[in-house]
C-alpha cells in the first residue's frame, strides 16, 4: 500500500483583518486568488509572496472563485445576486442575475466555454457566458440548497443538493437528474471531479467523503471524527482528493482507495473553507480567521 504523503504547512496571514478568506483558486497567472467574504474583496497572493487585493461592492458577499475559460477569475457574489469577473490585471466587473434573492454560491468552468453556477436560494442552476449572457434552469426539487458544482468527465455538470441529501447532474442542454445519498442528513457541500473519472464530494452533516460514478453509483467513506464538518474538496492529479474540515480546523486527504489522512493546521479553530490544488501539486486552503494555508506535499519513502 502506498505510504501517506509528508506535508509541511505554512500560513500566510491576510493583511485586512476580519476580511474572511473563503473561496480559493489557483489562477492562470501562477498566483493564488481568493475571496474575502466579509469585506467584499478578491485577494491575490503571488508565487513570491507579494499580496494585493481588489475591492468589489463591500456588501456583495463573494464566495466561491474559479478560473474561467477566458483567462479571468470568476466568483459568485452571494449577497448581491450577481456573478463577478476579475482579470489577472485586476479589472473587475459584476453581472446581475435575473431573479432576486438567488443566492449564487458554487461556480465552475463548463465544457461549453461558459461558467456554470448554483443559485442556493432559488433552486436553480445557472450558466453565464464570458460576455455576461445568463440563462438559468429550474431544479425538480424545492428547498434543496444547491451548493458546489463541478464539471464531470461525462460532459455534464454535477452539483450537491445540501438540504435534499442528494447529488444533481445537469447537461449543457439543461436536462437534470438527481441521485439520493444513502445516508440521511448527509448535507453534501463540496464536490470535485476526480482523476478516476468519478465525482468526489463531502458530507458536512454526516462527516463523510463520498464518491459517485457518472452512472450514479455512490460509495461513502466515514471520517475518523464524524463531527468534523467537511466543507470543500479538490482533486489532485495522483487520484487523491484534499478537503477542509471546518469543524475541527484540519485538512484531510482521501486516497483513491478511500484511505483517510488528516493534518492539523497550526492555528486551532481556523475555520478552513475553500481548498484548491495548484499546478505544482501544492494545496491551498482559505481560513476564515484571516489567512491562507499552504500545504507542501511530499511523497514518503
Amino acid at each position: 500500500m502506498p505510504s501517506s504523503p509528508h506535508v509541511s504547512i505554512e500560513l500566510h496571514p491576510v493583511p485586512e483583518e476580519g476580511s474572511g478568506p473563503y473561496g480559493v483558486a489557483a489562477g492562470p497567472d501562477g498566483a493564488v486568488w481568493f475571496t474575502q467574504v466579509h469585506h467584499g474583496r478578491v485577494g491575490r497572493l503571488a508565487p513570491g509572496g507579494g499580496y494585493r487585493s481588489h475591492p468589489l461592492d463591500p456588501a456583495s458577499g463573494p464566495m466561491v472563485i474559479t478560473p474561467g475559460p477566458d483567462g479571468a477569475l470568476w466568483c459568485t457574489l452571494n449577497r448581491a445576486g450577481a456573478i463577478g469577473r476579475i482579470t489577472t490585471d485586476g479589472e473587475v466587473r459584476a453581472f446581475g442575475l435575473p431573479s432576486t434573492g438567488s443566492g449564487p454560491y458554487g461556480i465552475t468552468a463548463g465544457p461549453d466555454g461558459a461558467l456554470w453556477f448554483t443559485e442556493m436560494s432559488a433552486d436553480r442552476i445557472g450558466r453565464i457566458a464570458p460576455d455576461g449572457g445568463v440563462e438559468t434552469h429550474p431544479l425538480p426539487v424545492s428547498g434543496a440548497f444547491p451548493s458546489m458544482i463541478a464539471a464531470g468527465s461525462d460532459g455534464a455538470l454535477w452539483f450537491t443538493l445540501n438540504q435534499a441529501d442528494a447529488i444533481g447532474r445537469i447537461t449543457t442542454g439543461g436536462e437534470v437528474a438527481t441521485f439520493a445519498l444513502p445516508t440521511p442528513g448527509a448535507a453534501p457541500v463540496g464536490i470535485t471531479a476526480g482523476a478516476d473519472g468519478a465525482l468526489w464530494f463531502v458530507e458536512i452533516g454526516a462527516g463523510q467523503v463520498g464518491r459517485i460514478t457518472v452512472d450514479g453509483a455512490v460509495t461513502e467513506f466515514p471520517l475518523p471524527d464524524r463531527g468534523c464538518r467537511p466543507h470543500a474538496i479538490a482533486a489532485a492529479p495522483d487520484g487523491s482528493c484534499w478537503f477542509t474540515e471546518w469543524g475541527t480546523g484540519r485538512i484531510g486527504r482521501v486516497a483513491a482507495d478511500g484511505r483517510i489522512d488528516e493534518y492539523e493546521l497550526p492555528t486551532p479553530s481556523s475555520e478552513p473553507h475553500g481548498i484548491a490544488v495548484a499546478a505544482d501539486g501544492a494545496v491551498w486552503a482559505a481560513l476564515e480567521i484571516g489567512a491562507l494555508a499552504h500545504l507542501r506535499v511530499r511523497r514518503g519513502g
